[in-house]
């Protein structure tokens, strides 16, 4: 807990305004012995005469001594080491956000939304979903037989944004007609391991199964180790399971077997989803954007010395005092 902090103008060496005890005193001692000065006897006023006039030189008789006294307080300030504090406002702290984005042919299923793709669907949501992670960096790998970094994270949501309205579909049952989950996690992985944020997400869509990676195939990773490798450089991953599941011959609907995804979730500390409809992927991304939401710094505390004004003023004024002095010396009987 962030313990209080005097704001305003605050003294860091208060006892200094102690010295203005004996400057006082030394200026009252000064303006005493003056007063205490009698004029020559040749010079006295006859009893029950006018009193002589007062000329501007003897008006002026007592202004340096103020203006030294006041130099010399104006100093006493400074020695006092006067500072402003301002309480600055906390700082978010952002993340790494990157979306790892199926784009096999499968995403053309248009269970969702009658009117659009999976696909289409699944780019607009995350669209919303990237443009409002105001405080973060955002990027986008895309996947089907082969993971691509499409976008790394970013400060320009825009320009993510955009490249992710460009995903497409690869080619129905075309050489690159896979899912290829595992490898495109290792690739967000290796490219927010070596992110500075304190905070490094990856948000993985997929409406199929790991169908690539075979155990012990060389130059693959299953989704499960992919995980691990997450798990160990500080990635959180978050996995949604998109649609109804895989179109069978007769028009049914498998459902896909998602035990991968959800323990790909799992053991990196995230959250697994599954989004049936168009309402619930809306859900999940309003969830995932609460769980991911903005950490606060402590509160910084910002000082300006404010000693400079005084210590200019007191040598001003004693300068000024040196000069009058001579001045008004001709006033001081």
């Amino acid at each position: 807990m962030t313990a209080a902090v005097e704001t305003g103008l605050v003294w860091r060496a208060p006892l200094a305004f102690v010295l203005l005890v004996p400057l006082v005193l030394a200026a009252w001692a000064r303006v005493r012995a003056r007063v205490g000065v009698t004029l020559p006897g040749a010079l006295a006023a006859a009893p029950g005469a006018a009193p002589l006039p007062v000329t501007w030189r003897a008006r002026l008789a007592s202004l340096p001594l103020a203006v030294e006294v006041l130099g010399v307080a104006m100093l006493v300030v400074a020695l006092a080491r006067p500072v402003e504090v301002e309480v600055e406002p906390p700082a978010r702290l952002g993340r790494d956000v990157l979306l790892c984005f199926d784009r096999s042919s499968s995403m053309a299923a248009t269970d969702l939304d009658p009117s659009r793709t999976r696909l289409e669907l699944a780019r607009a949501m995350a669209g919303e979903f990237l443009a409002g992670r105001r405080d973060d960096r955002v990027g986008l790998v895309t996947f089907a037989r082969f993971a691509d970094l499409v976008c790394p994270p970013t400060a320009d949501r825009d320009a993510a944004v955009s490249l992710l309205d460009r995903v497409q579909l690869v080619d129905p049952e075309g050489a690159e007609d896979a899912t290829a989950i595992g490898a495109a996690v290792g690739m967000a992985a290796n490219l927010l391991q070596r992110s500075p944020a304190l905070g490094k997400v990856l948000v993985l869509l997929t409406d199929g199964e790991e169908n690539v990676a075979a155990f012990g195939a060389p130059d693959q990773i299953a989704p499960l180790h992919a995980g691990q490798w997450c798990r160990d450089h500080g990635v959180r991953v978050h996995t949604i399971a998109l649609g109804r599941g895989e179109r069978a011959a007769d028009g049914s609907w498998r459902a896909l077997d998602t035990t991968a995804v959800q323990q790909l979730a799992k053991i990196t500390g995230g959250r697994f989803f599954a989004a049936a409809d168009a309402a619930a992927l809306r859900a999940v991304y309003d969830e995932i954007d609460r769980l991911e939401a903005a950490q606060y710094a402590e509160p910084g505390v910002r000082v300006h010395e404010r000693y400079v004004g005084p210590v200019l003023g007191g040598l001003l004024l004693l300068a000024l005092a040196f000069l009058l002095r001579p001045i008004a010396a001709g006033g001081a009987l």
